[in-house]
């Protein structure tokens, strides 16, 4: 008799979300995988935006807060030009992650770039002001 594997992700995500129905399919927490490096300088961000292209990906600086987005549409036809399409898979939508990068940084601070679906940003340090030391409210 084989038994489910106890610790087996995918048992877990159909549980979990029976009742979500989400834009990508089981596996959206896979979208816009996110490695932040720091350097002495300032934060090397690699972004994967995978099937989306450079004009499908927007970055904008609002109130210190960095959110990237990406958007893919969809064409209405399902069919080809002899109408053979039995099941189409590709994704349309759109899904987008914000980071808090300081109000000090502006947008021509921030280098971008885009390759091979993977979005490189790099974010320079601000020097953040140094605080007094600790002090202590006393409890009455």
């Amino acid at each position: 008799m084989l038994l489910p594997r106890l610790f087996d992700d995918d048992l877990f995500d159909d549980f979990f979300e029976m009742d979500r129905r989400p834009m990508f399919g089981k596996h959206e927490r896979n979208w816009m995988k996110t490695d932040i490096k720091e350097t002495d300088n300032g934060y090397e961000l690699d972004m994967d935006l995978p099937g989306f292209k450079k004009d499908e990906v927007k970055i904008e600086l609002e109130n210190g807060y960095l959110t990237i987005s990406a958007a893919k549409g969809h064409d209405v036809d399902d069919k080809d030009k002899e109408g053979n399409y039995i099941r189409k898979e590709r994704v349309y939508g759109s899904c987008s992650r914000s980071f808090y990068v300081g109000e000090d940084i502006k947008h021509e601070d921030i280098k971008a770039s885009f390759s091979d679906g993977i979005l490189r940003l790099s974010i320079p340090k601000v020097d953040q002001p140094k605080l007094d030391n600790k002090k202590y409210i006393a409890i009455e």
